[in-house]
């Protein structure tokens, strides 16, 4: 047997090293653009009040995306994950369609 061999053995195999610790790597999650459409039908003060109530936008901020919605066609609402957009877009949607508005909302990802 070698000499280390054999002071491992006196020190009851007990070697000397590094240890290191690894930090676990979290990912952001994804974030989702919500949208409104425009449409011909649903009236202009009805799109400020959901995004007043629904993206809490106050009414100078929720007026301007709504004219950018009436103008361009689609405005951004906000970023949210995956779970939060979807609720927000059946929040929107249902509170639409209970109000007789064909306002439509949808997501996708960034």
């Amino acid at each position: 047997m070698s000499d280390d061999r054999q002071r491992g053995d006196e020190d009851g195999g007990v070697g000397t090293g590094v240890i290191t610790k690894t930090k676990p790597k979290t990912k952001k999650p994804s974030l989702y653009k919500v949208l409104l459409l425009n449409d011909d039908y649903t009236p202009m003060e009805f799109v400020v009040h959901v995004l007043e109530r629904f993206f809490n936008k106050g009414r100078e901020e929720a007026t301007l995306i709504m004219l950018h919605v009436h103008q361009h066609g689609v405005g951004i609402c906000g970023l949210y994950t995956y779970e939060v957009a979807e609720t927000k877009v059946t929040q929107v949607m249902d509170f639409a369609q209970q109000n007789q508005h064909p306002l439509q909302c949808t997501m996708e990802r960034e």
